[in-house]
């Protein structure tokens, strides 16, 4: 089944000069890209974005995290893109994300206050249409 998920290389990803790498793997997958901007995310969207973790305590680190410098968001479709590219990402913490996975391959140390680790993907289809929503009003 076709279907869209919401990608973003964080600023970590950004920095480190990560994106070529990043959207290779996407295509090297058989997914399409259809969408793609890159933009310094202001606190608002952040705070639709993250919404469940508005009143936990890193939220703010969080914040300071994601505004720091741009992210790529990316709209990417193929079939069943969301599950398949949580595969890809790998485990959240960098350290414990196997080879092979873009988190195992280029992470490095885990801050977990700012989840700093490279990319973001839906969790769901419903949360892949919701972000994309945010993103690419």
């Amino acid at each position: 089944m076709t279907e869209q998920t919401f990608i973003m290389v964080k600023p970590d990803g950004v920095l480190r000069g990560k994106i070529g790498d990043i959207i290779m793997r996407i295509e090297n997958k058989g997914y399409r890209i259809v969408a793609m901007k890159m933009l310094t995310p202001t606190a608002e969207l952040l705070a639709q974005h993250y919404a469940e973790h508005v009143n936990k305590p890193f939220y703010p680190a969080l914040v300071d995290y994601m505004t720091s410098g741009p992210v790529v968001a990316i709209i990417a479709e193929g079939e069943q893109v969301v599950a398949g590219w949580r595969h890809m990402m790998g485990e959240t913490n960098p350290t414990l994300a196997n080879p092979g996975t873009i988190r195992g391959d280029f992470g490095r140390e885990w801050q977990a206050e700012a989840m700093m680790n490279l990319v973001h993907g839906s969790d769901s289809v419903a949360s892949a249409q919701r972000e994309i929503n945010l993103w690419f009003a």
